[in-house]
């Protein structure tokens, strides 16, 4: 099966890197090279710098002649302006030759630049997302999932995310079982917990410049089963609500309220993984009103409930921590065991 990976200049290294790597590693797990045949192709010269300064050597360009492919996948360039014309007209006439087609961060600017993802939705890098909306209002961007598969169209939000979208396409071409031993042995989630979400409370976290920011940040953290308003936050660390208010999203992106409500989320999924506890003890040590609450607020941001992350994790977890299914697996399906 034939993977190419469409690779512009400047590309960012691990969108190529990450799905190459999880599909050689998922063809060693079968026991079969040629399972996956992964191409590089260039956007003209036979040499791509790469973020890190990393340089590949492509096995084609768009200018060489057609062959067969069966999966193409378009990575991204963090910091590109231009879109190549010829790599447009490569891709309208290469994309519906295609079984399945997708993008790798600001990749989807460049399938979305072909006109054929009207109607579709995606995702992309959190930080393109409102150039992306700007550029292509008709086209659907959810700006906080890891990955999205709309019919053979699926696109993931970029760098590791890339990993994630080459384990959905190795579950879908030979199995749970398959992905699951690759991700084990690549260290990684075979699904990532919490709904795909991009975002994480301590990662905004460290978002704010200001020492004044950080301390409501670290007050929130520690605080988080506590009433959190506004108000009380700007007495805090000795502002005004208003001028809190405003500093706060200036330098973190969200408002205070929502970073309080991330963070509450996050201590929330962390004892949904690490412990037994009811959901209404959860519910109320993580400062949530009630259950019913946190069932709403999961949902919103997370698009999955407390009870079935709890049950999605859990069920991951096991198949990680029990190696006799994985070599029972193993065995019913003739792969290679781990070196």
């Amino acid at each position: 099966m034939r993977i190419a990976i469409l690779a512009p200049p400047g590309v960012q290294s691990l969108d190529v890197v990450g799905p190459a790597e999880i599909f050689w590693e998922a063809a060693r797990r079968i026991g079969d090279p040629g399972a996956y045949d992964v191409k590089v192709i260039s956007t003209g010269a036979p040499s791509i710098s790469g973020t890190g300064q990393l340089r590949f050597l492509a096995d084609c360009s768009i200018f060489d002649p057609d062959e067969p492919i069966d999966t193409l996948l378009v990575a991204g360039d963090p910091s590109f302006q231009d879109i190549d014309p010829n790599v447009i007209d490569w891709l309208r006439r290469r994309v519906p030759t295609v079984r399945r087609y997708g993008s790798i961060c600001t990749g989807a600017f460049l399938l979305a630049a072909t006109g054929l993802l009207q109607d579709k939705r995606v995702t992309t890098h959190w930080e393109c997302a409102e150039r992306f909306r700007r550029q292509f209002p008709e086209i659907e961007v959810d700006t906080d999932a890891i990955y999205l598969r709309d019919g053979p169209l699926i696109t993931a939000a970029g760098v590791t995310a890339g990993i994630d979208l080459a384990l959905a396409l190795v579950e879908e071409d030979h199995g749970r079982h398959v992905a699951m031993i690759t991700a084990r042995y690549m260290v990684v989630f075979l699904r990532r917990p919490g709904g795909q979400s991009q975002f994480s409370a301590h990662l905004v976290g460290q978002m704010a410049e200001t020492t004044v920011i950080q301390k409501a940040q670290a007050y929130i953290l520690a605080n988080i089963a506590h009433p959190l308003s506004v108000d009380h936050l700007a007495q805090q660390v000795g502002m005004s609500p208003r001028n809190f208010a405003r500093v706060f999203r200036r330098e973190v992106g969200m408002t205070p309220t929502e970073f309080v409500v991330v963070a509450r989320v996050d201590a929330a999924r962390r004892l949904l993984e690490d412990t037994t506890q009811p959901l209404q003890r959860i519910a109320a040590s993580c400062g949530f009103a009630d259950m019913n609450t946190m069932r709403r607020i999961f949902a919103k941001t997370i698009s999955v409930t407390p009870a079935a992350y709890r049950s999605r994790f859990h069920d991951a977890k096991q198949a990680f921590s029990r190696p006799e299914i994985e070599l029972k697996a193993e065995a019913e399906l003739g792969l290679n065991p781990a070196p």
